[in-house]
């Protein structure tokens, strides 16, 4: 099978700092990748390797076969669904003008696009005759995440990025949104690169999950590989759940 993403050798430096160091590893179709970490690990500026947002120090990072390097750089992006914290909306611009983005600068007729805003924002949950004229400010929280994953998804693209997408919901909201995403993935089957601090975000979505520390990807195996793992900082990780669980149990 051949990888979606391949990262080879890949150094990425800020001026005289590494941030990203001999990093390898390969995204199969249809897999979702998680990377975790502590703040400064280095996995945002992996996923912004991934579309070309950054380019790399030196190795290279492949999608499709082909390295970014050689790609247009709009033409991959727009071929790649990229989900950040707070959707990242335009806040001048309605829900349906947000989410059909990417199909209108695709030069999609204007049928075809409403067609498939109306689609997509069924597929998050929103009422498309509710939610489609709305501008974000007149959104919650959640609805506006809602909105973005729309917008990621509207034009169909095989490659899904999210940098921490949910992490600014609160705790009630982001499990409603991270139960509808769940079904979404299992429907839609696409390829996933899933950024996240926290360690159960991690395992709800993970195929495999990747632990990063100081620019390194120290460990990336599969949940039960991971949940096994003697490494100190996966401990460090599991150890927080690990004590909640019991705390929980004692109730």
């Amino acid at each position: 099978m051949n990888a979606v993403i391949s990262f080879r050798d890949v150094r990425y430096a800020a001026g005289n700092t590494d941030l990203l160091r001999d990093l390898s590893f390969e995204v199969e179709p249809g897999e979702t990748i998680v990377l975790l970490g502590r703040s400064g690990s280095g996995k945002t500026t992996t996923l912004r390797l991934i579309n070309h947002l950054l380019a790399p120090t030196s190795g290279d990072v492949f999608v499709n076969g082909t390295a970014t390097r050689k790609w247009d750089p709009i033409r991959l992006r727009r071929g790649i669904g990229y989900v950040i914290q707070e959707a990242g909306l335009f806040p001048h611009y309605t829900v349906r003008q947000n989410v059909g983005l990417v199909p209108s600068l695709e030069k999609w007729d204007r049928l075809r696009i409403e067609k498939r805003v109306e689609e997509v924002l069924a597929l998050v949950g929103l009422d498309p005759a509710q939610f489609a004229g709305r501008y974000p400010h007149e959104l919650s929280g959640g609805q506006r995440q809602r909105v973005g994953v729309a917008r990621a998804l509207c034009a169909d693209p095989p490659i899904l990025l999210l940098d921490e997408p949910f992490g600014a919901l609160d705790p009630v909201t982001r499990a409603e949104v991270q139960d509808e995403f769940q079904s979404l993935q299992l429907r839609l089957g696409k390829t996933l690169v899933f950024v996240t601090h926290d360690i159960a975000e991690a395992f709800l979505f993970g195929s495999r999950i990747g632990l990063m520390k100081d620019g390194r990807l120290l460990l990336l195996a599969s949940k039960e590989e991971f949940r096994a793992s003697q490494h100190p900082e996966v401990v460090s990780f599991l150890r927080p759940v690990r004590d909640r669980m019991e705390m929980l149990n004692r109730i």
